[in-house]
């Protein structure tokens, strides 16, 4: 249970080696955007980039070679997708969310109730930016990441598209 052999250590210690080695010559090479968390797709690759590692850190039954091929896979992926929905509408409809507006000088309910964002979410992130109440907040943005953007000046209807 705490110890099986010396060669399960020896194989997680040069396997970790050499696919975190492998990781990071493919996140430095297919870019910024791999790991950004700009929407829910993108945390989605990023998890599964975690996740790969680990299997393949922990499970002998994942040859290396296995391995560090799911890992650039899942980074070309991601850059295929990215690639696509930077040119074609479509493609990022599909694979991004839009902001919403979901505080104006009050509270929108029905917005607040299509993205199942509460009342008291709002206010603790109101608070955790430095605004003891909602009073000097003329909105919040539920961003495409999941994160509330708060605005002190009234925004056009242009910023949250």
């Amino acid at each position: 249970m705490f110890f099986d052999s010396w060669s399960g250590l020896v194989r997680v210690a040069v396997v970790g080696t050499c696919a975190y080695a492998a990781l990071v010559v493919l996140l430095r090479s297919s870019g910024k955007r791999t790991l950004a968390k700009l929407n829910a797709f993108d945390f989605v690759v990023t998890v599964a980039l975690g996740s790969t590692l680990a299997t393949v850190l922990l499970s002998s039954t994942v040859a290396l070679a296995e391995g560090v091929l799911a890992l650039a896979l899942l980074a070309a992926l991601q850059y295929v997708v990215a690639w696509a929905s930077t040119r074609s509408r479509r493609v990022e409809r599909l694979v991004k969310s839009r902001p919403a507006l979901i505080y104006r000088n009050g509270f929108l309910d029905d917005a607040m109730r299509r993205e199942r964002v509460t009342r008291g979410e709002v206010a603790q992130a109101a608070r955790g930016q430095g605004h003891a109440d909602l009073g000097s907040v003329a909105a919040v943005v539920l961003e495409t990441d999941g994160t509330l953007s708060l605005l002190t000046q009234q925004p056009s209807p242009d910023d949250v598209r």
